[in-house]
């Protein structure tokens, strides 16, 4: 098994209430190639089609399934790289 530094994780962080609904609130940290990131992911429980009736644990493992998707696929970009 690689160095525990060397392995991403995704934490779950907690579940908020804002004026636009529901979100579920994740942390993304990792090491790779030399490389330390560290990200935050909200994911609105809405759009991830769970029931609040659901139990804790089933709307954390869907809304974690989607954003493991879509930090996966995210396209980075860097802000005002153009004007170095």
């Amino acid at each position: 098994m690689k160095n525990i530094a060397e392995n991403n994780l995704i934490r779950f962080i907690n579940i908020t209430k804002k004026k636009d609904g529901m979100f579920a609130n994740f942390r993304a940290k990792g090491i790779k190639g030399g490389t330390k990131y560290s990200s935050s992911i909200s994911i609105s429980l809405q759009d991830a089609e769970v029931e609040l009736t659901d139990s804790l644990e089933a709307i954390i493992e869907k809304s974690a399934r989607i954003a493991v998707k879509e930090y996966k696929s995210a396209e980075l970009k860097f802000e005002g790289l153009h004007t170095i």
